[in-house]
């Protein structure tokens, strides 16, 4: 097997050679704020990736958010701010610090839920990160609103606030899609932004509840539709007829088929 610090040598080098004056124009001109989008990208692409359990696909996803994570920390070396070097001895100082029970004296940790616990502790106590005023303190408001919401369930869940039941979640579902019904009747705009955030608010819950990450779900889900919608296309095209609402009857009947074949 390859030494990783070559491997990531090499990466380095690389990064160095496109940023210098002799390398791309294209990435010398890039900043931490213009390429910080596709961080998140990458991030959903290898999680994708993962899904699919398709190796080379994963094996690439996982370079690319080494790439991205890399080409901003070499950017603010070139800054003078810190060194990409600083990240990574930051990075390994704080995982030896914040495991005790693996590289220091036994400190009873010996479960999950234990390392969970004294993790956020070490924050506070060795670190001198500020206390939670709140349970959902540290859920960072630049996160997109469906893993926001999630993440904000889930650490009201470990504060104790949360469902017994799954027939709970979903009558509280049922509730909020009533709710929805009503707003639409009233035909109030606010109202019904107010009450379809409430309905997704509540399928995040479901989908926490039943231990599955909302917006994975949600990716497949889209992925699936756009595999759809393309073949409908495609069948479309083969019928002469075009892909537009007075052909929505056709379009639909299309789109059972493609359903019905790949289930």
């Amino acid at each position: 097997m390859k030494n990783p610090g070559d491997a990531f040598l090499r990466v380095y080098d690389v990064m160095a050679k496109l940023r210098s004056p002799e390398g791309c124009p294209w990435d010398r001109e890039q900043t931490p704020v213009s390429v910080r989008s596709n961080l998140v990208e990458e991030a959903y692409e290898c999680i994708e990736a993962i899904s699919s359990g398709d190796g080379p696909h994963i094996k690439e996803e996982l370079g690319d958010v080494y790439l991205v994570a890399t080409f901003m920390a070499y950017m603010y070396e070139q800054e003078g701010a810190f060194s990409v070097a600083d990240v990574l001895d930051g990075l390994a100082d704080k995982l030896i610090r914040r495991h005790p029970h693996v590289f220091g004296t036994d400190s009873g940790a010996d479960t999950p839920e234990k390392v969970v616990a004294q993790w956020n502790d070490i924050k506070v106590t060795v670190e001198g990160k500020k206390p939670k005023d709140s349970a959902i303190d540290g859920v960072s408001q630049a996160l997109p609103p469906l893993d926001r919401a999630y993440r904000i369930q889930k650490k009201a869940a470990k504060a104790g606030f949360d469902w017994k039941k799954t027939a709970d979640v979903w009558a509280k579902v049922r509730e909020e899609t009533e709710e929805a019904r009503a707003a639409c009747a009233e035909a109030e705009a606010g109202k019904i932004e107010e009450e379809i955030g409430d309905l997704f608010f509540s399928l995040v819950n479901l989908a926490r509840f039943l231990k599955i990450d909302p917006s994975v779900a949600l990716s497949r889900a889209v992925t699936k539709f756009s595999r759809r919608f393309r073949e409908v296309e495609k069948r479309m095209k083969e019928k002469g007829l075009a892909v537009s609402r007075e052909n929505f009857a056709a379009m639909d009947e299309l789109w059972n088929e493609v359903k019905k074949s790949e289930e």
